[in-house]
């Protein structure tokens, strides 16, 4: 009757123990299965010797390193190149020949891999169009997005940096078309790997990217309930075009969603969203309002339109982005600058490639925020054709009322032609150090000619004479070498005759045995046969390979073996040979006899004994006593 209430006690402390991890470090885990999500939590309270919620809270607060081994424990990080072969066969031979048809020849094609973990995934994504479009088209038209919600993770991905191990499933000429060897590791080729944006999202909450033409995340829904399930796919239908691709992994299926997706197929887990949709599409949050009056409202207009006016009117570039990762705002000298619009304003961030170029904005946005302070780049490249130009960037987190982050504001400075004249001035500068110091060192180098021409001639008769010294330790590692041949050539010899006298000892061994008519077992000291000669086999009809290994007194043929359990464990124990005992048994043929045993012990292999059975007459064939 206790169960209960302990089951009680610890969902409760599950819970506790979630809403700590969220208002703490961000990570909602509640829609996540408690099962699944139970398991895990308790395996690393395991690993760190700790058996109860509250405790592990304690851990937590005290080590804060232990949220990260808490959430690379949860976060389940497997996948590989290619994982399923036959799923990815289809879907490029199928699917991607589809998608091509559905688009002009110029046309962007638009692809996330939601869930990508480390991003094996998102590389056979590039991989895959790279084979089919050819390399130069990929790399024109294709764009990948790969998301994930563990930072070390995608750490790993933008690296693009795997063992060999993992590009097992390639073939080795994809391994040298597609990777290059760095060290022990290989490196995923640099221009294809442009093409692959890695960032940071959450599926449960953040906005989805829009537009694509296929959404691959596999084996990822799995982890969630089912209202998170619900909403996630909400999601993905918003985010794919009509008569786009969903590709989900072996263990998901949307067997509700009949109305939005289309089955391509269910083994392979493909599905295509239909046109239009009868259920909500996903929408933002909506802003919510403090209660006013219109007067109050319009005040407010007028204040946001003039602090607009101003920020557009900024000297420098400048765009911020709020925390679910949209653009709020774009001003005048940006949209000159980087070819940006008005109507990139509520894109998502990571769409526009200035999240990407001239740097990774997207991670420096999440450090900043994470840490709560202005980041700063200096003299960041960015190529427009031939024309190169510089500039100086500032991340600064936002924070709104309550301490918790609202935006992110970036403020690009132009130092173009400050760098170009610093570069200048210090290439004139290096210019001239370099010929004072070459002036100095022609004097130093005359100086020392002479010194070094003298020490040359001495040199060469040193190195005569080491040449001499090598050339003598040479021969003498010869003759080792040679030495130590001719050893393990009489080594080997030696070991080639013991293998022949052994075999020719096994041979005679054999040859007794077979050669001797009465039946010759031999147990070994546990009392399993170990040796089955041909009269054994012909007087019972078991052949050595059906009783090799087995337990003696387990065998079923025609003696009764338990009749000579006393006499056989007597002779193991006492080593001494015992007298012959006649046993009445039934031969291979089914014809009763009488059988005469004896055992003996058998000194070699650890010990055990040696039974020799031979067939006596019947009882009563011609002793008309039946005396055995």
């Amino acid at each position: 009757m206790s169960e209960a209430p302990r089951d009680a006690e610890t969902d409760e402390g599950l819970e506790e123990l979630l809403g700590f991890l969220r208002d703490a470090r961000g990570f909602d885990f509640t829609g996540y299965k408690r099962s699944s999500l139970g398991r895990r939590i308790r395996k690393r309270m395991s690993d760190v010797g700790i058996d109860n919620y509250a405790d592990y809270r304690d851990q937590l607060e005290t080590n804060a390193d232990e949220f990260g081994a808490l959430f690379n424990t949860i976060l389940i990080n497997v996948t590989s190149i290619f994982r399923d072969t036959d799923a990815w066969t289809y879907l490029q031979h199928e699917v991607v020949p589809e998608i091509l048809s559905s688009l002009g020849p110029e046309d962007e094609i638009r692809v996330w891999s939601a869930g990508c973990s480390s991003g094996e995934e998102a590389y056979s994504l590039a991989i895959m169009f790279a084979e089919t479009l050819g390399l130069d088209e990929a790399l024109q038209r294709v764009k990948i997005y790969g998301t994930d919600i563990d930072d070390e993770a995608l750490r790993d991905a933008r690296s693009g940096l795997y063992p060999a191990r993992t590009l097992e499933p390639l073939t080795s000429e994809l391994r040298e078309k597609y990777f290059e060897q760095n060290g022990s590791q290989f490196s995923f080729r640099s221009d294809l790997r442009r093409r692959v944006i890695f960032g940071r999202h959450d599926i449960t909450r953040d906005a989805p990217i829009s537009r694509l033409d296929l959404l691959v995340c596999r084996n990822t829904l799995m982890y969630f309930n089912v209202e998170a399930q619900t909403q996630i796919v909400d999601r993905f239908h918003f985010a794919l075009r009509e008569n786009a691709f969903l590709f989900l992994g072996k263990a998901e299926m949307l067997l509700n969603d009949a109305d939005r997706f289309d089955v391509i197929s269910m083994r392979q887990r493909m599905f295509r969203r239909r046109p239009g949709g009868s259920s909500t599409p996903y929408q933002p949050a909506p802003l919510k309002l403090r209660p006013g009056g219109i007067g109050e409202l319009q005040s407010v207009a007028r204040s946001r339109q003039l602090r607009d006016l101003i920020l557009d009117a900024a000297p420098g570039a400048g765009l911020a982005v709020d925390s679910e990762g949209l653009v709020v705002l774009i001003n005048n000298h940006a949209r000159a600058q980087f070819g940006l619009t008005a109507n990139d304003i509520g894109r998502p961030f990571q769409d526009l490639e200035i999240s990407y170029r001239p740097v990774e904005l997207r991670s420096l946005i999440d450090q900043a925020t994470h840490e709560r302070r202005s980041l700063r780049v200096n003299g960041a490249e960015r190529r427009v054709g031939e024309d190169v130009q510089f500039f100086d960037i500032l991340v600064q987190p936002l924070v709104g009322s309550g301490g918790l982050p609202a935006a992110t504001n970036i403020t690009f400075t132009d130092v173009t032609v400050a760098t170009q004249l610093k570069a200048e001035v210090k290439r004139v500068r290096e210019d001239l150090e370099t010929a004072y110091e070459e002036l100095q060192s022609t004097n130093e180098e005359l100086e020392t000619t002479n010194e070094e021409l003298q020490s040359s001639i001495e040199e060469l008769e040193t190195t005569n004479e080491e040449l001499q010294s090598t050339n003598e330790e040479l021969e003498t590692t010869n003759e080792e070498l040679q030495s130590g041949n001719e050893e393990l050539e009489t080594m080997n010899e030696e070991m080639r005759i013991r293998s022949e006298e052994l075999d020719e000892a096994r041979s005679f061994l054999e040859g007794v045995l077979t050669s001797i008519a009465a039946a010759v077992v031999v147990l070994d000291k546990d009392l399993n046969v170990k040796s089955w000669n041909r009269g054994a086999a012909d007087l019972w009809g078991l052949r050595q390979d059906e009783v090799l290994d087995e337990p003696f007194f387990g065998l079923d043929f025609g003696l009764p073996t338990q009749s000579l359990r006393a006499v056989v464990e007597d002779c193991v124990r006492t080593g001494k040979r015992g007298t012959p005992v006649d046993i009445s048994a039934v031969n291979r043929l089914g014809r009763s006899m009488s059988c005469s045993v004896q055992c003996s012990p058998f000194g070699g292999h650890r010990g055990g004994v040696v039974l020799l059975m031979e067939e006596g007459r019947s009882p009563g064939a011609d002793d008309p006593g039946g005396v055995g």
